[in-house]
């Protein structure tokens, strides 16, 4: 069984065709690339696998269930994580807290538990808390557990939202675009952290990038998409080559 499997999913707007017949289907452990133009259709295909919307045709099957009209709160307790191309972030908590807040689907505990600090409260708070430093130790982040993010560099805060991800022991886990943002050297540090997640965690990697070299450097398989329709698929070296894909970005098959 397939972990993910997408036949025929399509999104219209009103009467704008957003994805038009999206098929792709991921076994285990790839890592793996969906590319395209601006407004190509990309993250709203990451919003149909995520929960953010609903298919208007087609299936979307994770694990053998169903995905179609899950809450986003529920997608995330089936064991898909999701991170943003523009960081979303608590910049008011500490990035413990936002470790600890990713948690909200798997408390164990009720409102009264909190209310009256009981020992199930207790205990599962000491939970979330070894979790959340024991992911950010994971990711070198295990200095800043105190800090607020707004008070990070950049990069880090990229870290941080992975890290957040990470922390809900995803099945696959979803990168809208990681490198947005980044200066150079943050996107060097990104394909060795992004290398080393996929190798440690052993899960499924799916990203949204821009950055070919990002792309090149970490992915087997990469799916192109323009105007909701897919236009190729396949290695980086038959992308690479693929007119198709030529004329997408630059206009001109022949350029």
């Amino acid at each position: 069984m397939s972990l993910l499997q997408i036949t025929n999913m399509s999104k219209t707007f009103g009467g704008l065709r957003a994805v038009s017949d999206f098929s792709i289907s991921l076994e285990g452990q790839e890592l793996i690339a969906l590319i395209g133009p601006n407004g190509a259709g990309k993250t709203t295909v990451f919003n149909m696998v995520s929960g953010f919307y609903s298919p208007t045709e087609g299936s979307l099957v994770f694990k053998g269930k169903n995905l179609a009209g899950l809450k986003p709160h529920q997608v995330t307790a089936l064991g898909i994580a999701r991170t943003f191309q523009n960081i979303r972030l608590w910049h008011d908590m500490t990035v413990l807290e936002n470790i600890q807040i990713s948690q909200h689907y798997n408390l164990g505990y009720n409102l009264l538990d909190a209310f009256l600090r009981s020992g199930r409260y207790m205990k599962n708070e000491k939970r979330l808390t070894d979790r959340g430093y024991e992911i950010l130790e994971a990711l070198d982040l295990k200095a800043f557990a105190l800090e607020k993010p707004k008070n990070l560099p950049y990069g880090l805060q990229r870290r941080v939202e992975i890290a957040r991800a990470l922390s809900i022991n995803p099945s696959l886990l979803l990168l809208d675009e990681p490198a947005a943002g980044l200066n150079s050297a943050d996107v060097k540090d990104l394909i060795k952290l992004i290398k080393w997640i996929h190798g440690e965690f052993k899960i499924a990697i799916w990203m949204i990038e821009h950055q070919m070299d990002v792309v090149m450097s970490l992915c087997s398989w990469i799916k192109v998409i323009d105007f909701g329709v897919t236009i190729a698929e396949g290695t980086p070296e038959q992308i690479q080559k693929n007119p198709d894909v030529i004329k997408a970005y630059l206009g001109d098959e022949n350029i």
